[in-house]
């Protein structure tokens, strides 16, 4: 599987731009399996997160991934954002 260290990503600055880009990349990267499996949780994760952050596409992109996710892979997906952003 990918992995991407947000920690080089300037998530120094709450909210910025930058973040959500990146957190918006990362979700794509999950949700069409670029340089990993297609995981639609973890994309939606992402896409949530970007939301947050800004980005007004991820927030689009979310609803249209949660449309066809069953209800617990959205919750875990929900938990899995939460969590994150308790961590970061």
């Amino acid at each position: 599987m990918a992995r991407y260290d947000v920690q080089e990503a300037g998530f120094g600055t709450a909210g910025s731009s930058t973040q959500a880009d990146v957190l918006f990349q990362l979700g794509m990267m999950y949700a069409t399996g670029r340089d990993c499996d297609v995981d639609l949780v973890a994309a939606h994760k992402w896409f949530n997160i970007a939301a947050i952050k800004g980005s007004e596409r991820a927030a689009e992109l979310r609803s249209e991934l949660a449309a066809g996710m069953s209800k617990p892979e959205l919750a875990r997906a929900l938990r899995d954002a939460r969590e994150w952003m308790t961590m970061h």
